[in-house]
């Protein structure tokens, strides 16, 4: 027990001023790396996230990782993860492994059942996406896109782009085609 609550102020004063100081250093990182570091998340910053929280919190409270070793880690998350986007823009077969591809999940009034499933969306979410943005009526919805990043997308019919916006959308069934 002993110890349990209170293990004396060194501990207690280490994780204050590491605590700060691997802030710091995590914000300069984060600076550095860009914008595309805190964008809306797809699966894959997710996962630089959840890294980037566990390494923060080991360099906390693991009393054997020094603040050294710890800003060395969070770079290289940082870094690992700017290179990979920044081969993500360059090469498509990167983005599309590291991203996805967007799912079109209703087309022209259709919903798109095959899509939904793999998407694992309902057909109530994609009303409901639908609502959000605005619209009252399914016929005046082109397309219903789920993005990368797991939003929906909706694209008005009739509103004239609608064949530039969907372009590199995937529509499935037995032939698929990119649209």
């Amino acid at each position: 027990m002993e110890g349990m609550f209170f293990s004396g102020w060194s501990p207690l004063i280490r994780t204050l001023v590491i605590g700060v100081l691997a802030y710091i250093n995590l914000i300069i990182l984060l600076r550095i790396s860009g914008r595309r570091t805190l964008s809306k998340m797809n699966a894959f910053d997710l996962v630089v996230t959840v890294a980037l929280g566990s390494t923060f919190a080991t360099i906390l409270l693991n009393r054997s990782v020094s603040l050294a070793q710890g800003s060395l880690a969070l770079g290289l998350l940082i870094g690992l993860q700017f290179l990979v986007t920044w081969t993500s823009v360059r090469v498509s077969s990167v983005r599309t492994l590291v991203t996805g591809e967007p799912a079109l999940l209703l087309y022209q009034g259709q919903m798109l059942d095959e899509a939904m499933r793999r998407a694992r969306v309902t057909a109530d979410e994609i009303r409901s996406a639908i609502r959000s943005s605005g619209i009252s009526a399914m016929d005046e919805v082109e397309a219903v896109i789920l993005e990368t990043d797991g939003s929906f997308s909706v694209v008005k019919a009739g509103s004239g782009n609608s064949r530039t916006s969907l372009t590199g959308v995937m529509r499935p069934g037995p032939n698929e085609i990119r649209l």
